[in-house]
């Protein structure tokens, strides 16, 4: 028999080993929901798996894992009422460094798979007539930088699909949400950043952002030997404060924000991390 509880919400969150991923699954799980914790390896998700959160392994550039993944997790709690699109990769290179299988594998994590699944939940919420749909995206889909072709293709491509489906799902109760965040200390600088061979005659421009990400991962090292004192983390204006809490740290001061040019951003409203900073 399903675990329903019809006073809580169910999630489904992929890429949940790390970063945005894992604290959204231990957000919902201190608010009392139910989760569905997404990984490519599902024994990196082992500490998370418990009564309330249950563990799939479907791979988000394998469409054809998605319909038992959510047909298990139906079984096992009756619906889904939130889809949050998080896997991601980063990757850094000007695009004459890159082979063609580089952007392509880009956009096969951070735009296909995305489109997949959402193509996948969307009956299901269509059917109960409620749903969220979730695309964790970047200040990158709405600006570029050296370096970030790649990276900034998939997301700009993810943000105009999600305003599109918006519009289309409004009237059967789904609605979509885009969030773009600026600069945290999650993973994505770091295990999950991939990069181009490195070609000389693009040192002054992508070398530049190559080694901006250096020192950002170092100092991400030196932090990580360090935490923090109790009474910087009191001293946080309340944003920093909600942001420890999650297990992340934002760059600068988190200001969420709706807007968008679309006439449907009302429908695919968009969350901003302020200032602008990629990825």
């Amino acid at each position: 028999m399903p675990l329903v509880r019809k006073d809580r919400r169910v999630w489904l969150i992929t890429g949940s080993t790390f970063g945005f991923g894992r604290a959204l699954v231990q957000a919902a799980r201190r608010a009392g929901d139910q989760v569905v914790a997404t990984a490519r390896r599902v024994d990196a998700l082992a500490d998370l798996a418990s009564d309330d959160v249950m563990t799939l392994a479907p791979d988000v550039i394998r469409p054809e894992t998605f319909e038992p993944a959510l047909d298990d997790a139906t079984a096992r709690f009756g619906r889904i009422d939130v889809l949050v699109n998080n896997a991601g990769i980063g990757f850094v290179g000007a695009l004459e460094e890159t082979s063609l299988a580089d952007p392509r594998r880009v956009m096969e994590t951070m735009f296909f798979g995305p489109a997949a699944l959402t193509r996948a939940i969307i009956p299901r919420m269509r059917q109960q007539r409620s749903g969220a749909i979730v695309q964790i995206s970047s200040q990158g889909g709405q600006i570029t930088a050296r370096g970030f072709s790649a990276y900034c293709a998939a997301k700009f491509a993810l943000e105009g699909l999600s305003e599109a489906v918006a519009a289309e799902v409004a009237p059967f109760g789904i609605r979509v949400l885009i969030v773009e965040p600026g600069s945290f200390r999650t993973e994505l600088l770091g295990r999950s950043l991939a990069a181009a061979a490195v070609m000389e005659e693009y040192a002054p421009t992508v070398g530049a952002t190559r080694a901006t990400l250096n020192a950002k991962t170092a100092a991400r090292r030196v932090i990580r030997r360090k935490p923090p004192r109790r009474s910087s983390r009191r001293s946080m204006p309340t944003t920093h404060r909600s942001a420890w809490r999650l297990g992340l740290t934002p760059s600068r001061r988190f200001a969420p924000s709706t807007g968008g040019s679309a006439p449907n951003s009302i429908a695919g409203k968009r969350c901003r991390a302020e200032p602008h900073s990629m990825p």
